[in-house]
């Protein structure tokens, strides 16, 4: 099974994964069509079903699409760009896509949300559409956001495509029990097992400039919600905390005034910084997706900021762990908070993060695999219940407390021999089960939980 380190981490834009990037990708995908079909398309149209109906205004689904139509993409998205060609194709009509003929489109018109039954696939599905002068459909495709950015049609759903394992690979571990098993008859670790399977596509060099250019982003991002005061946009009026509690915890720096417990708001602090700047836009890196984009980075920088020894040169191990984990997840469940809570988000993303600490302060396979279970764990049965269908509360402050319980976890696991009750792949399969039984309206609808319990203004 071979799940690429640069598919579960991918550079891309907030404030949602499967929400905005996912549909901007899949009007992408639609244009290439449009690209090779052997006629010309005079109109374009869409519908949002599912969960990206429900909460599409709030995650900019809709933008999104529009913008995907238009020619961009998630990892070279210029929002200054973006914004006057919105402008433009509100103001005309009309929308031109590169390598196209301009073409009809007016957004209020021409994609609708669909608060009907899901598409029979996933809780994210939209249509696309192509129409000829006389506005009869000549082309139409159905696509699934199905979590992290990953983007599937209907056919390549139904006929298992993300579940393909494409080319083989040295390690093609497909549970954590084959993990382990591979990890001890070759003697190497997760990250260098992980490794090997990317040389398969990439040459060395490559993976370690793509390794090293996600976290350079992670930890841009981390410093730029640091830095950047305000309210975040939506209407909630939610004001970014991250800069004035970093500012306290310099301040009180070497003051020997310092409760043991603030180390958690520094965790807390860089995880909101990078969910903050999610929800107004900004560039992050899915980890495994952008609601749970600030656990993983967060725990990185805690471990280089305040653990002795730790250094830089570790981060591609942290990483190459993590993505393996996360790779087992989304292969064996999900990492959709659509399909199965936040528990597949926040859940997935400690997990990661409890893992890849684990490993670079020296754990075993078998603590790494510990560390893991014990962060997914405990965080089964979470729900995913974004007020205003925003990525904003809870989903900022949790990502906080998923680092928390990442390092919690790690550092649990280093105190033990590896040896423990419950299996990361039975704790894995719990989650599954548990999103498949949870109830529609705690799956990224809006419809319950906090969505309905805070007034949305």
């Amino acid at each position: 099974m071979f799940i690429s380190v640069f598919d579960v981490f991918k550079i891309g834009v907030g404030p949602s994964s499967s929400h905005t990037m996912g549909p901007m990708v899949a009007a992408g995908r639609f244009l290439e069509l449009l690209r090779n079909a052997p006629f010309t398309a005079h109109g374009l149209r869409g519908s949002l079903h599912g969960s990206l109906a429900f909460t599409g205004v709030g995650h900019h689904t809709d933008r999104a699409t529009i913008l995907g139509l238009a020619g961009f993409t998630p990892a070279e998205f210029d929002a200054v760009r973006a914004a006057e060609v919105m402008a433009e194709i509100e103001a005309t009509g009309r929308i031109n896509p590169p390598g196209l003929p301009q073409m009809d489109f007016a957004p209020k018109q021409d994609l609708k949300f669909d608060y009907g039954p899901n598409l029979p696939g996933h809780a994210n599905g939209m249509i696309l559409m192509a129409t000829d002068k006389q506005g009869d459909v000549i082309l139409q495709e159905t696509y699934y956001s199905i979590g992290g950015g990953f983007v599937l049609t209907a056919d390549e759903l139904a006929h298992g495509a993300d579940k393909d394992e494409g080319a083989p690979v040295p390690y093609p571990f497909k549970s954590a029990v084959e993990m382990l098993e591979m990890a001890a008859a070759s003697g190497k670790t997760i990250a260098q097992m992980k490794r090997a399977n990317e040389l398969t596509r990439r040459s060395h060099a490559e993976v370690d400039r793509g390794l090293d250019g996600l976290w350079q982003v992670m930890d841009n991002c981390i410093n730029r919600g640091l830095e950047t005061e305000g309210i975040l946009p939506g209407g909630l009026n939610v004001r970014r905390r991250a800069p004035g509690i970093y500012q306290a915890l310099m301040a009180e720096r070497g003051m020997n005034l310092t409760a043991p417990h603030t180390i958690n708001d520094w965790m807390s602090t860089y995880a909101m910084a990078v969910n903050e700047e999610n929800a107004a836009g900004g560039q992050v890196v899915t980890a495994p997706t952008n609601g749970a984009a600030g656990v993983l980075p967060a725990t990185i920088r805690y471990w280089l900021d305040h653990v002795p020894g730790a250094t830089r040169t570790k981060i591609p191990e942290f990483l190459l762990t993590a993505a393996a984990i996360g790779g087992l997840v989304k292969f064996n469940a999900s990492i959709s908070g659509a399909e199965a809570g936040c528990q597949a988000e926040v859940g997935s993303a400690s997990a990661m993060a409890a893992a890849g600490l684990c490993a670079v302060m020296g754990g075993t396979t078998e603590q790494i695999e510990n560390a893991a279970e014990i962060a997914l764990e405990h965080h089964l049965g979470m729900t995913c219940d974004p007020v205003k269908g925003l990525v904003q509360v809870p989903c900022i402050e949790r990502n906080g407390l998923g680092s928390i319980k990442a390092v919690s976890a790690a550092s649990l696991a280093l105190r033990g021999d590896g040896k423990h009750l419950v299996p990361l792949d039975a704790c894995i399969e719990t989650m599954r089960q548990t999103g498949h039984d949870m109830s529609e309206k705690y799956k990224e609808t809006s419809l319950g939980g906090l969505a309905v319990n805070i007034p949305n203004c």
